[in-house]
């Protein structure tokens, strides 16, 4: 796992470079694209800090990234931002997840929700069209901890679900989870799409990839994986020892990654990454207006986001996002120790940086001032803090103070 670090002026001019080889709505004849660069009344093109600002000028540039370019042909109008996004895509299958260039195809998602139902959408098809199999004969399985977009998705494609009971404490699928499974094959089902979580949001649990594989192949199931790093992708993998959520995995299908948690880049860099053909079952042919056709679930994107999460993993390589990830499991850590300390319940991942404590042990006033997330907005049972980067030890000792007012209160 490793990617160089750039200087600010090696990224200056591999963006600004791009852009010259995009097409300039400015000094170009562009008559038949619907769109342009940023309305000037509104964002000046000649502020003077522009030169120095490269995802600023990518954004007021405004290039369209729609389509997988990492695939064959792209708009040719954006090519030179195309292929950072291109580099970004690899960088991440390659380095975070294990993969073997040039065998990954994937693009930068509004979010972690697009690209999840991105995921479900593909195998989907790849079910019917490949196997054979009809809608009814599907279902989208998943642990009662995962996000709520597999439920929205399953709800747009239609699919049947099942809901994979977890334990209350170490929030682990369990081997009694899987009669779940087993009640959905007498009624049709007969193959799976098995959601694997690297983070839940709620609790940054890590799902046992390895024991749960074990239990579907036991089965004699049909599956394939998907795994929602959605969360944990920018921590987990430069945390724990080893792994098994690699594309060496040969269980793996695809990931989820979402920049706009961990990475601190702008909303709507999340990005879906799966393995090489897998692209083609999202293909929409009626796309023939686009060069090489459309396979993504949102169409037009803005080419400036997939500029931001580049350049954010460019400027610390991964010796720099190691360091970062262990300062924030360090800050996690202390204050793990001191509910340790005080008997106060909660989970916690150790390679993640959430902790979710029992909503017996938090005040109302406590959760309000430090706008803590339940785990419901009525009758919470579990709060969650998430140690970011914009946590203080100071903060976080201050929300310790006032817990320990109110223990001995």
């Amino acid at each position: 796992m490793f990617w160089e670090s750039y200087s600010h002026k090696q990224i200056k001019e591999i963006v600004f470079a791009a852009l010259e080889k995009n097409h300039d709505y400015r000094h170009n004849a562009v008559l038949g694209l619907p769109a342009s660069y940023l309305d000037p009344e509104v964002f000046y093109h000649d502020a003077p800090f522009l030169k120095d600002a490269p995802f600023l000028s990518t954004m007021i540039a405004n290039p369209n990234h729609i389509g997988c370019h990492t695939l064959h042909d792209s708009e040719s109008a954006f090519e030179g931002t195309h292929q950072i996004e291109i580099e970004l895509i690899n960088l991440c299958a390659k380095e975070i997840f294990g993969g073997k260039e040039p065998a990954y195809d994937g693009y930068v998602a509004s979010g972690g929700t697009e690209a999840n139902i991105q995921a479900i959408w593909i195998l989907k098809n790849y079910f019917m069209e490949k196997l054979g199999a009809s809608a009814d004969e599907i279902a989208l399985v998943f642990s009662q901890d995962a996000h709520y977009s597999m439920p929205k998705a399953a709800r747009l494609l239609s699919m049947r679900t099942v809901q994979l009971p977890v334990d209350t404490e170490t929030r682990a699928i369990l081997r009694t989870s899987m009669q779940a499974i087993e009640e959905a094959r007498p009624t049709g089902v007969k193959h799976f799409i098995v959601i694997m979580n690297m983070g839940t949001t709620m609790f940054g649990s890590v799902d046992n990839i390895d024991e749960v594989g074990n239990w579907l192949d036991d089965m004699g199931l049909s599956y394939k994986m998907h795994v929602d790093a959605a969360y944990g992708g920018f921590v987990y993998p430069f945390a724990a020892a080893a792994t098994s959520f690699t594309f060496d995995n040969p269980r793996i299908n695809s990931f989820t990654l979402d920049g706009h948690k961990m990475l601190q880049s702008p909303y709507g860099t999340g990005m879906f990454i799966t393995r090489r053909g897998f692209m083609d079952y999202a293909l929409t042919e009626e796309a023939n207006y686009v060069k090489g056709k459309d396979y993504t679930l949102v169409g037009s994107r803005s080419g400036a986001n997939a500029i931001a999460v580049w350049m954010i993993m460019r400027t610390y390589g991964s010796e720099g996002w190691r360091a970062k990830v262990r300062k924030l499991l360090a800050k996690t850590d202390r204050l793990c120790a001191q509910l340790d300390e005080w008997r106060i319940g909660y989970f916690r991942n150790p390679q993640m940086n959430i902790i979710t404590i029992r909503a017996a042990h938090i005040s109302p006033a406590i959760a309000a001032k430090f706008l803590l997330v339940p785990d419901r907005h009525d009758a919470p049972e579990w709060y969650k803090i998430v140690l970011m980067e914009h946590v203080t030890q100071g903060q976080i000792d201050q929300f310790l103070m006032e817990m320990q007012s109110t223990l001995k209160g």
